[in-house]
């Protein structure tokens, strides 16, 4: 990784947060991110981790999103610790005024994505058991300390970065849908129970050696719990595409996750809870194909018309229970 003068923002924060006395740092940008630009800085205490938020993501779509919205991922981490003190880096401070978030920094060679284990067809269920048992554990947490719910006033960010680009931007695709589509939006908005993460996505989890660590909390939310289950679960049913010789193992995955999840829902009956998300997932699954955030694997026509062909069922005549839609999906892709 090469060494590059770091921006001078990155430098400001630095300071101003206590975290360095320099006037000029050496570090390397992070890539993978489309919302922010990332940095390791090299600081005379050692690496840390630096992101600041961009206003236009790098996506082909236009989509623009509020800058502030790093101090709610500051804040998510520091419940997040609450919650579970090893499942995210450690927060070490955020500037408000330049939209600059330090974190502790985590060597690659000790934490790996698991994007990149799902990609190679390493799909170890004991991490599905355990991204269960994380996510619970923080929703938990938060739905059992509600007074949490002021300090995250964030319904237009993530109307702005999550529900519109994915569930509205999706029901524009598809008219005969779009009924459905906006009801789930709804769906979100009128169960807000506890703080929500808004991107579980593989990309965003690290497998250390304490287990997986979430990143990137920028879409953190007071909201329904179930978008962070169909988010993450929805992943494990496109990955099927990427490497289908794991397909049978990206399934068992799915399994592992949703029942370790739900056997530790204690905020609210976790067959309602389940029904949300059975509801929603779809709608995610069909907004990665036709949303403003398509994912990049999924390449072939006959690909986006086999997830077309199982999200609209389900949005139509939606199911109770999550592994009745990761039956049908195991199904299709077999045929």
């Amino acid at each position: 990784m090469s060494e590059s003068e770091v921006p001078t923002e990155f430098v400001r924060a630095l300071n101003d947060l206590g975290l360095s006395n320099a006037s000029s740092l050496w570090g390397a940008p992070l890539t993978g991110g489309v919302s922010s630009d990332i940095w390791r800085i090299d600081t005379e205490k050692g690496a840390v981790c630096a992101k600041r938020a961009l206003s236009k993501l790098r996506v082909k779509a236009d989509w623009y999103a509020p800058v502030e919205r790093n101090l709610y991922e500051a804040r998510w981490l520091q419940v997040a610790h609450q919650a579970a003190a090893a499942c995210a880096p450690k927060l070490l401070g955020q500037h408000p005024e330049l939209g600059v978030l330090v974190m502790q920094f985590l060597d690659p060679d000790l934490y790996r994505v698991w994007k990149q284990e799902l990609r190679a067809g390493h799909a170890d269920s004991q991490t599905a058991h355990a991204m269960g048992q994380i996510l619970s554990k923080i929703h938990s947490h938060a739905a059992n300390n509600s007074h949490l719910a002021s300090e995250f006033p964030t319904d237009k960010i993530f109307f702005e970065i999550r529900l519109a680009p994915y569930l509205l931007a999706t029901a524009e695709r598809h008219p005969q849908l779009a009924h459905a589509l906006q009801a789930l939006v709804l769906q979100t908005q009128n169960n807000a129970k506890t703080l929500v993460h808004g991107d579980v996505s593989p990309k965003n989890i690290l497998l250390g050696p304490q287990g997986p660590v979430l990143l990137d909390a920028e879409c953190a939310t007071w909201s329904d719990p179930a978008f962070d289950l169909a988010f993450c679960l929805n992943h494990l049913l496109l990955k099927c595409l990427w490497t289908p010789a794991s397909s049978s193992d990206f399934l068992h995955c799915f399994e592992v996750l949703t029942t370790r999840y739900l056997a530790s829902v204690d905020w609210e009956l976790p067959s309602d809870l389940e029904a949300r998300a059975a509801r929603l997932l779809p709608g995610l699954f069909l907004a990665r194909v036709d949303g403003k955030s398509p994912v990049e694997y999924v390449t072939q026509e006959h690909q986006r018309e086999q997830v077309r062909r199982v999200a609209s069922a389900f949005l139509i005549k939606p199911a109770s229970h999550l592994q009745d839609i990761a039956q049908a999906w195991a199904k299709d892709i077999k045929t």
